[in-house]
C-alpha cells in the first residue's frame, strides 16, 4: 500500500502578528513547527502501516527550511519525503496550493490512500485537502474522527457532518482530512533520528513541471483577492449586573435585543 501524508511547517505561536503595512503574516523571528493537525495525519498512516504494511510518503511545499518537519516526520515512522519549493509557488491562495501539492502527489508516483490534517492553524479553511481530491478527481472524505477498518482495497471511516456522525465506506484511491479525534500522535524516535540523519529529501521545483501548468502555480494560479487582513480589535468593555435570577434574565433580553442578537417584540409580530 502507498500512503501519501500532506504537512506544512508553520508558526509556532497562538499570536498572530500581521504586518500593518502589507497584511502579511510576520513569521520572522517565530519558530516553525509542524502543522498540528497535519501529526494526525501522519499518525493515522504510521497505524495503517503497522497494520497493513505500506509506505508512507510525507509531501511538503514551502522554503528549504520546511525540510525540517519532514526529517520530523522520518523521526516519527514515514519513509520518503518530498518537498515542494520555489520562489514561483509564493503566494498561493488554497486553490494553488492545491493544485500544486497534487501536481507534487503526481510525480511521486502511485498511491491508494491520501491523508491531509483537517486545516492548518495559520490559515484555518480546511480547503487544501479537498481541492487536491478535486485536482486528482478522487473521493474524498472530511472531518474524519475515526478509522474504523482499513483493508488493501478500502477504508471504513467515521465522519463528523456537525450534526451527525456518518460512517461510510471509501473505495482507494481516495482523500481523508483527519481531525484530532483519529488518535494521540507518537512522540519522535531518537533511534529514528539515528537512522535517518542522512536520509534524502527530493526537493522539487517549477523547472520539474510542464510550462502549462506552471500559470497555476503560485500568484498567477491564485484567484482569491484579499483586500485587507488585520489582527481582531481587543474589546475589554464590560457590565456587572446584580439582582434576583428573573431581574437579570430579562434585562440579558433586553441587551440582546439592543444588540440585534434576538428580536424583539416588533420582530416577533412581524
Amino acid at each position: 500500500m502507498q500512503i501519501v501524508v500532506c504537512i506544512k511547517q508553520v508558526p509556532e505561536t497562538k499570536t498572530v502578528a500581521i504586518c500593518p503595512e502589507t497584511g502579511v503574516l510576520i513569521r520572522d523571528g517565530v519558530d516553525s513547527i509542524m502543522n498540528p493537525f497535519d501529526l494526525y495525519a501522519l499518525e493515522t498512516a504510521l497505524r495503517i502501516k503497522e497494520q497493513l504494511g505500506a509506505t508512507i510518503s510525507v509531501i511538503s511545499m514551502g522554503p528549504s527550511q520546511a525540510e525540517t518537519v519532514i526529517r520530523e516526520a522520518y523521526q516519527m515512522g514515514a519513509d520518503r519525503g518530498y518537498l515542494l519549493s520555489d520562489r514561483a509557488f509564493a503566494g498561493a491562495d488554497t486553490l494553488a496550493t492545491s493544485y500544486t501539492l497534487a501536481q507534487g502527489i503526481g510525480k511521486i508516483g502511485s498511491y491508494d490512500l491520501i491523508l491531509c490534517g483537517l486545516q492548518t492553524t495559520d490559515g484555518d479553511t480546511a480547503q487544501v485537502g479537498p481541492g487536491i481530491a478535486e485536482v486528482l478527481g478522487i473521493p474524498h472524505e472530511s472531518n474524519v474522527v475515526e478509522i474504523v477498518e482499513s483493508s488493501l482495497d478500502q477504508v471504513t471511516v467515521v465522519s463528523d457532518l456537525g450534526t451527525e456522525l456518518h460512517t461510510k465506506k471509501v473505495k482507494f484511491p481516495c482523500l481523508l482530512t483527519v481531525t484530532k479525534e483519529v488518535g494521540e500522535p507518537r512522540l519522535l524516535s531518537h533511534r529514528l533520528r539515528m537512522e535517518t540523519k542522512n536520509w534524502p529529501v527530493v526537493t522539487f521545483t517549477s523547472q520539474d513541471f510542464s510550462g502549462e501548468k506552471k500559470k497555476y502555480f503560485g500568484l498567477s494560479g491564485s484567484p482569491t483577492q484579499v483586500e485587507r487582513t488585520f489582527p481582531p480589535e481587543s474589546n475589554r468593555d464590560h457590565e456587572i449586573w446584580k439582582g434576583s435570577g428573573s431581574e437579570l434574565s430579562s434585562r440579558l433580553i433586553k441587551k440582546l435585543q439592543e444588540l440585534r442578537f434576538v428580536g424583539g417584540a416588533h420582530d416577533a409580530q412581524n
